[in-house]
């Protein structure tokens, strides 16, 4: 597997980004992530979009990250937002989130952020324990679904 920084618009990370929010909908009944995101918000220095590949060429994870500071959403200054985490069903269970997570981790950190943040829902308990594992504490809420019942925070200092 290879992970490499690609742009937020690429048809690679469009075609992930259209099937977790295909799952989106699923889990949660909904239409998907409403979260307004921009491609300018995952590019260096500001933020990273990663794509993970397959020995075959073929996109099988995602992940991101996007700088914040504090704003009425309830950011706090040098905030890094994970964001688009998601691993294709057949490539589950082979890390790829995990070190996804890591790079990006360390990226916000040399960007000079000192805290990642996530939202998640309880419909993905994979995904808080994920980031439970991997030292993510819950926070208080904050960005676009901060107050849905169902949404989740987490945050980890950078420093």
């Amino acid at each position: 597997m290879r992970m490499e920084p690609t742009p937020y618009d690429h048809p690679d990370a469009v075609k992930l980004q259209d099937a977790v929010q295909a799952e989106y909908a699923v889990r949660y009944e909904s239409e998907g992530d409403a979260t307004p995101l921009d491609p300018a918000m995952f590019v260096p220095p500001h933020g990273l979009y990663l794509l993970a590949y397959d020995d075959a060429g073929r996109p099988v994870a995602s992940g991101a990250w996007r700088r914040q500071d504090e704003n009425e959403e309830g950011y706090a200054d040098g905030d890094a937002e994970l964001k688009r985490m998601y691993v294709v069903p057949e490539a589950r269970g082979l890390g790829l989130a995990r070190g996804l997570l890591a790079l990006l981790e360390e990226d916000a950190r040399a960007a000079g952020r000192t805290r990642m943040v996530l939202e998640t829902g309880t419909a993905q308990p994979e995904a808080i324990a994920l980031y439970t594992s991997s030292g993510y504490e819950p926070c208080v809420k904050f960005g676009y679904y901060r107050h849905y019942e169902t949404s989740r925070c987490y945050a980890k200092p950078l420093v």
